[in-house]
């Protein structure tokens, strides 16, 4: 039975570290959420490690100079993992060819120009029209504030059919950005998946993420880790394939599900909510605090 608790600190003392998500969870896309930051401050406190750990298509540092933008400090984290640090990798040993058709926005860019060291002496990568490619490179819909997948049938058949694979650089299906709901390459990936494509992924809830984002921790094979986020499929599946506790937050993707009181998720519709999305995590709280 998933445990409603009100803030972090009731649970904080039995864990090393935190994998805590960003959008819904820290901030809405465009600023901080106070209590969530001074959660993670208390926690770092204590002497635990933060990974920020995102989906974002973008490698790390984008990742963080956006943060230091939007004005989260840096003493509430140790450090961050996004899914474009693991989807790069994939791409620079050629998971979907060295010619690939990239779907996304001009701030994924740097996904193919900041090469990592491990990197430098790999075959480049050539961003080409959907005509030449051998793969596709997803990090969002060209428009992300207007488009939905189905804007794409024509050219993801026309691909499907001639094998190409799709790498998704961000397994999420939708952010909220402000109070704006968007479409992730994630969306793009399932529908690309459902023409009968395939496709890989590197994020959450996939092991690629977790496996770099323990590496780069160092904390050694006993350390006790907890998962924070607002993703059913991906923060919590997540949790639940690495075998580690959760914090559901119940106020971000899904809070229409669970009473008017943001801050405070209905005891009685919880357990339903997730019994049908089969999952089950440790605890659940309205916003991270």
């Amino acid at each position: 039975m998933t445990r409603i608790i009100s803030s972090l600190a009731e649970v904080s003392a039995s864990y090393d570290a935190l994998f805590c998500d960003l959008w819904g969870c820290l901030h809405n896309g465009r600023q901080p959420f106070p209590a969530a930051v001074a959660a993670l401050q208390a926690f770092r406190a204590q002497g635990g490690q933060v990974c920020l750990m995102t989906n974002a298509p973008r490698p790390n540092q984008y990742v963080i100079a956006q943060l230091d933008r939007m004005g989260v400090p840096r003493d509430a984290w140790d450090l961050v993992v996004s899914s474009g640090d693991a989807a790069q990798d994939a791409m620079f040993a050629g998971a979907v060819g060295r010619n690939v058709w990239h779907i996304g926005i001009e701030k994924d860019h740097g996904f193919f120009t900041d090469i990592p060291d491990a990197h430098r002496d790999a075959a480049p990568i050539r961003r080409v029209p959907l005509e030449q490619a051998e793969g596709i490179i997803a990090s969002g819909p060209f428009d992300e504030l207007n488009e939905t997948p189905e804007d794409y049938r024509d050219r993801f058949q026309g691909a499907v059919d001639r094998g190409l694979p799709m790498l998704c650089a961000n397994p999420d299906i939708v952010v909220d950005m402000g109070e704006t709901r968007i479409y992730c390459a994630g969306a793009l990936a399932d529908f690309y998946q459902s023409l009968g494509g395939t496709a890989l992924y590197y994020g959450k809830p996939h092991a690629p993420i977790y496996e770099r984002a323990r590496a780069l921790m160092g904390l050694g094979p006993d350390a006790r880790y907890l998962a924070v986020g607002d993703g059913i499929a991906t923060d919590i599946a997540g949790a639940e394939a690495q075998g580690i506790d959760s914090i559901f937050v119940t106020g971000g993707l899904a809070a229409d599900a669970f009473g008017p009181d943001v801050e405070q998720p209905d005891s009685g519709m919880l357990p339903e909510w997730l019994g049908s999305q089969g999952r089950a995590p440790t605890f659940a709280i309205g916003r991270l605090r």
